[in-house]
């Protein structure tokens, strides 16, 4: 059948909107008309060539929407079923077992080779494959195909399907962040480096948690206002002076938690001087390139018990956490929604844009 889809053909161009064909389902997939899909930093880091991904291909890796067909081994979802689509793991390795699916030890194969895992493509255009599967899903389109592993059925009663989709990374990367990869306990402090959809859920997280103190830093001023709405107690204006003097002003001790959402050095240095004793820093935030390192004073580690842990998608094990998280959205404890502006998918450069100038914090686009 023939889709509309966002396809880019070379590192850092412009997507083009494109009619191409999609294949049906095979055995253990799922084929899903896409609702509204989310734009997240990590698609554009690897339409910019952060790891090569063979071009021409259909990124999108927040998807939500209505199962439409599935393959002949599928058996938890059915035609009809509102679904929002994660991403792929394996299900039989050691960290699959543990419920830490984002961890699988297949995760780059499945998530960023374009292809499935016999090297076949879902997509094409006059005959040449064009490279599918990003997260196991390539939703920048009006249907997808995903293995069934990515689907979590979902009850969207009372809810836009359409603005679901950013559940499936950004906003379960934040939340889960904070409730499980760092686990913070009711009375911590923590501090988070970027307000955007990732840090912006990691504060709806803590105050969940009920963190004593939750401080961001944000550059935009209309994020930081947007962080204190939403559960902040302090701000800070990296502009302003020394980050982690600022932290220690409101923190005499250091805070307990720390998360980097920007991938940037100099965050990343400024969480780690802002930690206090046995202190916690995750590292959530692609970085600009795939080289990027950190330096590390070891004897400060060592003094005084300083951790350092990376973060895959909040540590989710999606199947549980996502409708959690829309349990609590319901509870009105987890408003997500106050995050997301629409655009049509014919406008995906437009909507890049804007989000770069902060002029939203999460776009969501509409086949």
């Amino acid at each position: 059948m023939d889709v509309k889809a966002a396809v880019v053909s070379a590192p850092g161009a412009d997507f083009v909107i494109d009619s191409l064909t999609i294949d049906e389902p095979q055995a253990n997939e799922v084929l899903v008309e896409i609702a509204g899909v989310g734009l997240c930093h990590t698609d554009l880091v690897f339409r910019d060539g952060f790891a090569p991904v063979p071009l021409p291909m259909v990124l999108g890796h927040e998807g939500a929407g209505i199962v439409r067909a599935i393959g002949s081994e599928v058996s938890d979802v059915a035609p009809g079923d509102a679904v929002i689509i994660g991403f792929s793991s394996c299900g039989h390795c050691a960290r699959c077992d543990e419920d830490l699916p984002s961890y699988c030890r297949s995760f780059p194969q499945l998530n960023y080779a374009g292809a499935r895992t016999d090297g076949t493509t879902a997509l094409a255009k006059d005959g040449q494959s064009i490279a599918s599967h990003f997260f196991g899903q390539s939703s920048f389109a009006s249907f997808a195909i995903a293995p069934t592993r990515n689907i979590v059925k979902i009850n969207p009663a009372g809810l836009d399907l359409a603005t679901l989709g950013p559940l499936a990374c950004g906003l379960q990367t934040g939340a889960g962040a904070v409730m499980r990869s760092l686990d913070c306990g009711a009375g911590s402090t923590l501090a988070m480096f970027g307000a955007g959809p990732v840090g912006l859920a990691a504060v709806m997280a803590a105050k969940i948690r009920e963190c004593a103190r939750i401080i961001v830093v944000e550059p935009m001023a209309q994020r930081r206002a947007l962080a204190i709405d939403l559960g902040a107690t302090d701000v800070i204006d990296p502009a302003a002076g020394d980050v982690a003097e600022a932290i220690r002003t409101i923190e005499t001790d250091g805070i307990d938690f720390g998360l980097e959402t920007s991938g940037r050095e100099t965050a990343i240095a400024a969480g780690l001087a802002a930690l206090g004793s046995r202190g916690m820093l995750g590292l959530v935030g692609v970085p600009p390139r795939a080289d990027d390192a950190l330096s590390i004073n070891i004897a400060a580690m060592i003094t005084f018990g300083h951790r350092v842990i990376g973060i895959i998608e909040g540590d989710s094990d999606q199947q549980g956490f996502i409708p959690e998280l829309l349990t609590l959205h319901r509870a009105g404890r987890f408003p997500f929604d106050r995050l997301i502006t629409t655009f049509p998918l014919e406008a995906i450069n437009d909507a890049i844009a804007a989000q770069h100038r902060g002029e939203c914090v999460k776009a969501v686009l509409i086949p």
